[in-house]
């Protein structure tokens, strides 16, 4: 890979994670249209990297509040813990059925599920759910309203952003809907939800990734860089977006998207 093509590609992660719109599918139609190499399932890990330097350099002032809050929970046991402890063990607990479908079907994940004509469906079957999710909710309750069932129903969401194209942010969104939350409590608690799987899988495929043979290490770093700076920008944008406006301009996008991805697949024009 060059490093002109991790430049493009952490810039496409970047801006692809945070909106509903499938980091991991554009990492995987951008060098299939521009006819490069699939990067591949660890480098589109491992470039997860700099969009979780984004979202932690963004929301830092809440992680650490959370943190104090679940440090002092612990060595103090006299009072009751307080709102940002126990958020913190909702962002835990949420991110468990993740870490478990990751594990097994890892082989799955990194082979089959990258097909094009997986992606292309699953942008179409979840933007009609968001696009349900919608008109369905309620809009009523706010970040501070989140308990542990909640949590739980928007991390068994997240666990079926595994399969690319799905998107973590848009089924996550679309859980978070359906109970009743407002779309930037709802964006706001999915981006530090994946803050802990976002971080594993980085983690974890780092080290081989470096390993590979024929590995550059500037256009990783290139990449990673590019993928923090769009990333901020990203989530400062959507946050913004979703107090005055919906979600439906990225319905419309992954179905024309997801439609126009078919068609290219059965004219033989993209291969799968």
């Amino acid at each position: 890979m060059t490093t002109f093509e991790a430049l493009v590609l952490g810039v496409v992660q970047g801006v692809t994670e945070f909106l509903p719109i499938s980091s991991t599918a554009h990492l995987r139609i951008v060098p299939a249209l521009a006819g490069w190499a699939d990067p591949g399932a660890a480098f589109t890990a491992v470039l997860q990297l700099g969009t979780l330097a984004a979202v932690v350099g963004y929301f830092l002032p809440d992680l650490l509040r959370m943190v104090r809050a679940s440090i002092s929970a612990v060595t103090d046991r006299s009072r009751p813990p307080e709102p940002a402890a126990r958020q913190f063990m909702y962002i835990v607990l949420g991110t468990l059925p993740v870490g478990v479908a990751g594990i097994v079907f890892k082989h799955a994940i990194e082979g089959s599920l990258r097909s094009l004509w997986v992606i292309s469906t699953a942008l179409i079957v979840v933007a009609l759910a968001l696009a349900w999710a919608e008109r369905a909710a309620r809009h009523s309750r706010n970040f501070d309203d989140i308990r542990l069932r909640d949590a739980m129903i928007i991390g068994c969401a997240q666990a079926l952003a595994l399969v690319p194209g799905v998107s973590r942010s848009g089924i996550t969104l679309v859980a978070a809907l359906a109970i009743g939350l407002r779309r930037d409590s709802a964006a706001r608690f999915s981006f530090l939800l994946g803050v802990p799987a976002i971080a594993a899988a980085g983690i974890f495929e780092l080290k081989p990734l470096l390993k590979a043979q024929g590995a550059n290490g500037t256009a990783l770093a290139v990449g990673l860089l590019a993928a923090a700076g769009a990333g901020y920008l990203s989530i400062a944008w959507l946050l913004r977006f979703l107090r005055a406006r919906t979600t439906m301009p990225f319905v419309v996008y992954r179905v024309a998207l997801g439609i126009l991805l078919l068609g290219m697949l059965f004219t033989h024009r993209l291969a799968p």
